[in-house]
């Protein structure tokens, strides 16, 4: 089990390490679109709408490596006094009943939208602008996907604390 949550644990490193460097790129096109319209009077749709690519990326391609790194938010008024076993039950609970179905409704409802988007290879309304929409669309299901990868190693790393904190358990009374 420690290997397989090793593997999607690295692969969301991966993947979120690659968001991060995306977050550079997006600094430095904004600072080349304040520069090309305040010292030179010109602009690019095509850059403004790049922008918009790199943060959905860097949301999409980062929000696996947000969850491994426990970043997204939670109510902790409970969780905090809860003990190792507790925690680690509230996650599993969490989950199986919001994470896993939340991220597959997701792909349910958009798959018609993405792949309508990718049938006719939907570019920007704009002439100058980016022809990859169909793309940009397609990170919804990209979301979804690196979350459930993430979940089941959370998943995974929940039915480990269980077993542990069972196992001490056993321990403690012999």
């Amino acid at each position: 089990m420690q290997k397989v949550i090793s593997i999607l644990d690295n692969f969301s490193n991966t993947v979120g390490r690659l968001a991060s460097w995306f977050s550079v790129l997006m600094v430095l096109v904004m600072a080349a679109i304040v520069i090309l319209r305040y010292l030179f009077q010109t602009g690019s749709i095509a850059m403004q709408e790049s922008v918009m690519y790199l943060n959905a990326l860097i949301f999409t391609l980062g929000v696996a490596y947000t969850l491994k790194e426990q970043g997204h938010v939670r109510v902790d008024i409970f969780y905090n006094r809860l003990s190792s076993r507790g925690k680690a039950v509230v996650d599993l609970v969490g989950a199986l009943v919001f994470l896993v179905p939340a991220t597959v409704f997701i792909i349910w409802v958009s798959w018609d939208y993405v792949s309508v988007s990718w049938r006719i290879r939907e570019g920007s309304p704009e002439t100058s602008g980016l022809p990859f929409v169909f793309l940009l669309k397609a990170s919804i299901i990209l979301f979804s996907l690196l979350l459930i990868v993430q979940g089941v190693s959370e998943i995974l790393k929940s039915i480990q604390g269980i077993k542990q904190t069972d196992s001490l358990g056993e321990l403690e009374e012999h």
